[in-house]
């Protein structure tokens, strides 16, 4: 009996706390919307994303499809006698890493790092075209338009503060973790 009863334990672990290639793809899809600074919609307008594993192109209203990366996303929308719009997508650890990091140790975080199934990217963004705006990860809502913050050189630098010291809580729970397995 408690032999079934510490397998059913670990079988509910694995669960739940799966690791991130398990729950998420290394693709994610991507809602552009462009608007002018009247805050009226324009269509047609064509925008490109890139990171270091990628371009790629949609028309909007669109959804791109990019691969997930722990490096920001870039997104230039440019229309014909128009404005062009840029946008910055900051990249976040998802929960899938958090779960590898706690429950799955360090082998599980490193592969889902190097598969970018770790990160992701907010999932619908607002760009007006004549704007450099920053759509940080952790402000997204599910299935609502997140509008950005104005691209300043303090916001970029308190969000990239904010990356680093996630990825030293990281590595310090990885550290603990192997510690208390010695």
């Amino acid at each position: 009996m408690k032999l079934h009863h510490a397998l059913l334990v670990m079988a509910s672990s694995l669960t739940f706390t799966g690791c991130a290639s398990i729950t998420k793809d290394s693709n994610q899809p991507i809602r552009v919307e462009t608007y002018n600074k009247q805050d009226q919609m324009v269509e047609d307008v064509k925008c490109t994303a890139k990171n270091e594993r990628g371009e790629w192109s949609t028309k909007t209203p669109g959804s791109l499809v990019v691969h997930r990366s722990g490096q920001n996303l870039e997104v230039k929308c440019q229309k014909d006698n128009a404005e062009s719009g840029f946008a910055v997508l900051v990249s976040r650890a998802n929960g899938g890493m958090w779960g590898n990091i706690l429950f799955g140790g360090g082998i599980g975080a490193i592969v889902d790092h190097n598969k970018g199934t770790a990160y992701s990217y907010p999932d619908w963004v607002k760009v007006i075209l004549g704007d450099s705006l920053v759509f940080d990860r952790k402000n997204n809502e599910e299935n609502k338009i997140m509008t950005g913050q104005a691209a300043s050189g303090d916001v970029l630098k308190k969000i990239q503060e904010d990356k680093t010291k996630e990825e030293e809580a990281a590595k310090k729970a990885l550290e603990a973790q192997k510690a208390a397995q010695q």
